[in-house]
C-alpha cells in the first residue's frame, strides 16, 4: 500500500487527517511472541548446568555438595545468635581500675556492703544477747571506778545505799556508785588471771598452761555462782527487782577482794595474806548485804489486811500475811546465802597461790 501526502489535500487545500489503517492483511501479520516456558525448579545436588560464572572459574565444585539448609549445631561456650566478644585487654581493664571515679564507686558499694553486714550481725547478736542492757553496765568513768573500788574495801562509812532512778529505769553507773557494773568485774577477772601467773613464776610453778588452768577455774567458778543462785531463786519461788546481770556484777566484786589479798601476801606474806583475806571478806560481806537488801526485800509485796474482814475472810487475810513474811524470810535467807559464798569462793580461789612460808634454817 502507498501512502500519498497529496490525497489529504482537500479541495479547499487544507490538509486532511490521516486515516487509522485497520486492514491488517494490507500491514502484514505481526511477528509471533516467544511462549512462556518458566524456569527449570533447581534440583540440588546436580551440577549447574553451562560454564561457570566468571567469578567462579578456577574453583572445583563438589558436584556431590548438599546445599541444603544445614542442622545447627549446639554451641555449649556462647549463646546461639550472638557474636563471640573478642578477648578483653588485662592492661586496659587495669588503667580502667586505677581511675579516681572507679576507686569512688567500688569505695561507697563496700562501705554499704559493711553498712549492710553489721545490721544483720547486730540484729542477730540481740536475739540471744541483750547488747543494749549491757551497755548500760559498762557505762562508767574514772572516778567511778575509783570510788566504787574505795567503797568495796571500806563500806563501813557509807550512808545512802539507795539506788537513784530516772523515772523506770536506773540511773547509769557513772552517775550513782550505787549502781552495778560490769567493768570492776571483767577488769578484776583479767588482773586476778595475770596476777596468779606472776605469783606462780615467783615460785618457780609457772608454765603456760597454768594461766589457762587458772582462768577457766575461775570462769567456771562463775558459771557455778549463777547457776546456784539462779536455782535456788527458782526453788524457793522468791521474787526479787534483781536481774541476772546485775547478780553477776556483785558476784564479780569479790576480785577485789582476791587481788587485794594476794597483793597483801605477796609483800607480807602468809600472814598479811590471811589477814588481809579476813578484812576484806568481812568488808564484801557488809557491802552485799548492804546493797542487795534493798533491791531483796523490795520483791512482790504482801496483801494487805481488810480492817472490815471478819471470821473466815480474817483468817484468810491472816494467811495472805503470813505467806508474805515467810517470803520476807526466804529472801533474807538467800542475801545470807550470797553474803557468805563470796569470801568463802575468793579464799577457795587464793590460798593456793601464797608462797608458803620460809622453812627455818638448820642450826
Amino acid at each position: 500500500m502507498n501512502f500519498n501526502a497529496s490525497r489529504n489535500v482537500g479541495q479547499a487545500g487544507g490538509i486532511r487527517k490521516a486515516k487509522r489503517v485497520s486492514d491488517v492483511a494490507a500491514m502484514g501479520a505481526p511477528s509471533p511472541s516467544p511462549a512462556f516456558s518458566p524456569a527449570p525448579a533447581y534440583h540440588p545436588g546436580y551440577p549447574p548446568a553451562g560454564p561457570p560464572p566468571p567469578y567462579h572459574e578456577g574453583i572445583q565444585l563438589d558436584a556431590g555438595q548438599d546445599f541444603s539448609t544445614p542442622t545447627p549445631v549446639g554451641n555449649f561456650g556462647y549463646m546461639g545468635g550472638y557474636p563471640q566478644s573478642p578477648m578483653v585487654n588485662t592492661a586496659h581493664i587495669g588503667s580502667m581500675l586505677h581511675q579516681p571515679i572507679v576507686q569512688d564507686m567500688a569505695l561507697q558499694y563496700g562501705n554499704q556492703l559493711a553498712a549492710q553486714g553489721r545490721e544483720v550481725v547486730q540484729r542477730e547478736i540481740n536475739k540471744y544477747v541483750p547488747v543494749s542492757r549491757l551497755r548500760y553496765y559498762f557505762a562508767v568513768d574514772s572516778r567511778y571506778v575509783l570510788k566504787k573500788l574505795l567503797l568495796i574495801l571500806f563500806p563501813y562509812t557509807h550512808k545512802d545505799w539507795m539506788v537513784k532512778y530516772d523515772q523506770d529505769s536506773p540511773v547509769q553507773p557513772r552517775y550513782d556508785i550505787n549502781a552495778p557494773d560490769l567493768y570492776i568485774p571483767s577488769m578484776g577477772y583479767v588482773t586476778y588471771v595475770l596476777l596468779a601467773g606472776f605469783m606462780l613464776g615467783l615460785q618457780q610453778r609457772f608454765s603456760p598452761e597454768q594461766i589457762g588452768i587458772q582462768a577457766s577455774s575461775a570462769l567456771a567458778y562463775i558459771v557455778f555462782e549463777m547457776m546456784m543462785y539462779l536455782v535456788t531463786l527458782y526453788v524457793t519461788n522468791t521474787s526479787t527487782h534483781l536481774r541476772t546481770l546485775d547478780l553477776l556484777a556483785y558476784s564479780g566484786y569479790k576480785y577485789t577482794v582476791m587481788i587485794a589479798s594476794l597483793l597483801a601476801g605477796l609483800l607480807l606474806g602468809t600472814t598479811g595474806y590471811y589477814c588481809s583475806l579476813v578484812y576484806t571478806s568481812c568488808a564484801l560481806s557488809y557491802f552485799l548485804v548492804k546493797t542487795l537488801r534493798l533491791q531483796l526485800l523490795s520483791g512482790a509485796p504482801a496483801p494487805e489486811v481488810s480492817p472490815y474482814a471478819g471470821g473466815a475472810g480474817g483468817a484468810g487475810a491472816r494467811g495472805g500475811g503470813a505467806g508474805g513474811a515467810g517470803g520476807t524470810k526466804r529472801r533474807v535467807y538467800f542475801l545470807l546465802f550470797v553474803a557468805v559464798t563470796q569470801p568463802l569462793l575468793s579464799c577457795w580461789l587464793t590460798y593456793h597461790l601464797v608462797p608458803p612460808p620460809a622453812a627455818p634454817a638448820a642450826p
